[in-house]
């Protein structure tokens, strides 16, 4: 079997969105989020498992009401190139939001990484759809959606400029003819675009992978457009098996229509997997956690941070839903108009719209160890996805899944033996991107 399954490791610290109760489990320290010792633990014990990355999340607004590992974490590029000295193999991808950040700044932070690890480096491309980072940059207000849109590809092709600023043989370094640069392979960008200035060069050669690996969670249109047009990796939304299925073709079918190769993109589900001796501990498992977390205050923050951080405590939480759509289009579009539909079509209250965030829904990846890598590969052979971005709340479930999941997935020829290559993209099975300079002047010769 040539096509086999990837496996990344997204990391909880002490609880996101939907995990309130993380942090008071005593087997998670309350100061993982800022320990890097625990996200290098993490990551080497994804690279033991051989998994293609570890991929951290970030926002850059909150406020109290804000889930606790939000509320105090290490900044991803940071974090990842103090991981980076620790491992060899494992890909190591860091979110950066394209509308709070400068292109140059940005695009020399990721190609450091990326010669830090070795050529390990991806970048998760967002779009930011809190309202109230606006206001930590100076900004009085945010972007909408087709701007940030736009710029987020400007800012992708741009990025790309930069990190072809130096062809791969630039630097002969030739002490006996005093020649460390080739200047003819410098390359300025010169960018003036709709949303984007950027002169050029970046002061820093390409990695051993070219680039650093894009990836991009596209769920509305715009951003399933987007996520085909620049993306390697992608993660895609949650749902079903038949809504894994829809993602997956129509990502691939959109990825196809701009005249790129659908394998050159990889597609990750996110799961968070409860192995245990019986089914029946692992359902109960995955109940237990469910109640751990179930804190209605949080879930009506959490609300709020679809339609821009609003404070829904102010409404009578008895009442209709009330009407907030002008609140969506600056902040999570897409998930606001489903909560707003969901509420006008089933005519629900504040209180029932809040506790339908929370709705206990049983995952298929739950059970013994042969019963979760069944489903795994019924989903895999299925084509709900390429890959899938695993979530564990503790280290003891992590090992749990490395131990008697992937030996599993392994015996059945579904998942590597022994990493393909000392990239991301080598271990993903993505071309290095041809320096377009280099390109021009072989067609050039041609």
């Amino acid at each position: 079997m040539s096509r086999k399954i990837h496996l990344a490791l997204h990391p909880y610290g002490v609880g996101g969105p939907g995990q309130h109760g993380l942090w008071k489990d005593p087997s998670v320290a309350k100061n993982a989020s800022i320990d890097i010792n625990y996200y290098i633990r993490q990551a080497q014990a994804a690279e033991h498992a051989l998994f293609d990355a570890l991929f951290i999340v970030d926002s850059q607004f909150i406020n109290a009401t804000y889930p606790a590992h939000y509320l105090n974490r290490l900044e991803p590029l940071t974090l990842l190139s103090a991981v980076a000295t620790h491992t060899r193999h494992v890909g190591l991808v860091g979110t950066a939001s394209s509308t709070y950040n400068s292109p140059f700044n940005l695009a020399r932070r990721f190609a450091s990484l990326d010669h830090i690890s070795g050529g390990r480096a991806g970048w998760n491309v967002v779009t930011s759809f809190d309202t109230g980072a606006s206001r930590n940059f100076g900004l009085e207000e945010h972007l909408d959606y087709a701007a940030r849109y736009g710029r987020a590809l400007e800012f992708v092709q741009v990025a790309r400029g930069l990190w072809d600023s130096y062809e791969d043989d630039a630097f002969p370094a030739d002490v006996e003819r005093n020649v460390f640069l080739d200047p003819d392979k410098l390359h300025a960008l010169d960018h003036v675009g709709e949303h984007l200035r950027v002169a050029g060069p970046l002061n820093l050669s390409r990695s051993p992978q070219g680039q650093p690996v894009i990836f991009q969670a596209g769920v509305s249109e715009e951003g399933r457009d987007l996520a085909a047009q620049v993306a390697e990796g992608i993660y895609a939304p949650g749902g079903g098996l038949e809504q894994a299925q829809e993602y997956y073709s129509d990502i691939k079918r959109r990825t196809a229509a701009y005249g790129r190769d659908p394998e050159h993109i990889k597609i990750f589900i996110h799961g968070s997997p409860i192995v245990a001796g019986t089914d029946e501990a692992a359902r109960r498992r995955e109940r237990e956690i469910f109640e751990e977390d179930d804190d209605f205050a949080r879930n009506l923050a959490l609300l709020g941070r679809s339609f821009g951080a609003y404070d829904f405590s102010v409404h009578d939480l008895d009442a209709p839903f009330p009407d907030v759509a002008h609140l969506a289009e600056r902040g999570g579009r897409t998930g606001a108009a489903r909560i707003i539909e969901r509420a006008a079509t089933d005519k629900l209250t504040l209180r029932q719209v809040a506790a339908t965030l929370r709705e206990f829904r049983r995952s298929p990846f739950v059970g013994t160890p042969r019963g979760v890598a069944d489903a795994i590969e019924e989903w895999f052979h299925a084509g709900a996805f390429d890959g899938i971005n695993l979530a564990f709340r503790t280290e003891a479930e992590l090992g749990a899944f490395v131990d008697g999941v992937v030996p599993i997935l392994q015996q059945r020829g579904l998942f590597r033996t022994a990493y393909e290559a000392d990239t991301l993209r080598g271990n993903l099975g993505l071309p290095i991107p041809a320096n377009r300079y280099s390109r021009e002047r072989q067609l050039v010769n041609d």
